[in-house]
């Protein structure tokens, strides 16, 4: 029984990190042409899943021209691309309008996971 318990608990402690990861992503407003979106996907778009950054919040992509998925509340309208939004649970926490390039991109991210309460070594 005690060695039941101790697997039960060492599997909680385990999932219960991912879990709390779960509610975070990363919204990329993105549209067909547009050339800042295709340079972020030449820079970043490999590596970006591979990184704590990416671990933290996960890419969702949408088309900016297409309606949200539901559970998705944007202080804002999405006017420009790419837009990338920081979520919680849906909810936006942070927000880059643009692609300013793969150094600045890495640092305004960490930012925002850092003010969203996400610790994380910064990629960039």
């Amino acid at each position: 029984m005690r060695h039941l318990f101790l697997l039960v608990l060492a599997v909680t402690l385990l999932i219960s990190p991912l879990a709390l990861r779960a509610e975070m992503a990363l919204l990329m407003a993105e549209e067909d042409g547009c050339m800042w979106c295709a340079r972020w996907d030449s820079e970043i778009s490999g590596i970006y899943p591979k990184t704590q950054e990416g671990v933290a919040a996960p890419l969702q992509r949408v088309d900016i021209h297409e309606s949200l998925p539901d559970g998705i509340t944007l202080e804002r309208p999405l006017y420009y691309t790419p837009t990338f939004v920081l979520l919680d649970n849906g909810h936006e926490v942070g927000r880059i309008e643009g692609y300013p390039g793969e150094d600045f991109f890495w640092g305004l991210l960490g930012v925002m996971l850092r003010d969203a309460g996400v610790q994380v070594e910064t990629s960039g």
